[in-house]
């Protein structure tokens, strides 16, 4: 397990499994968001098995599959109104955190500054410069 947290109530990861759910609640996350379609799995980590044992641990957890290079404005929706509703801490996990970093910096666009967005995930290796126009004209829309 590898939480690379990008604000204090927002961490991506790499594939997470049902046994990192206890050390993740323990860090204090409340919500476990999953950025993974179960095609790209095992079945021992599909959205079904993830969400019995989170949810057994009294965690919050939302299926957001994003198909790599198929993000759509709805994923990002649903990423925005999963984290607004969160009680506490979020983690959300796809294959490499690269997803989650995206759908976190679009959710956010014209809520923080382009720098920001770009920068935080920065820090952990994910390079989304190549955002920064859709980021910059959704900050324009919003």
């Amino acid at each position: 397990m590898d939480i690379r947290p990008l604000t204090p109530d927002y961490a991506v990861s790499p594939q997470i499994a049902p046994s990192d759910l206890p050390a993740i609640k323990a860090a204090g996350y409340t919500t476990i968001l999953d950025n993974r379609p179960d095609g790209e799995i095992p079945a021992e980590l599909h959205t079904p098995a993830m969400r019995a044992a989170a949810e057994a641990l009294g965690l919050t957890f939302i299926a957001n599959p994003v198909i790599g290079g198929a993000l759509t404005l709805d994923n990002v929706a649903a990423q925005g109104a999963a984290i607004a509703a969160a009680t506490g801490p979020v983690l959300a996990y796809c294959a490499s955190g690269n997803r989650s970093s995206i759908c976190w910096a679009l959710a956010h666009a014209g809520k923080r500054p382009v720098e920001e967005l770009i920068g935080l995930p920065a820090r952990h290796g994910y390079q989304l410069e190549h955002l920064r126009p859709q980021l910059e004209a959704l900050a324009r829309e919003a």
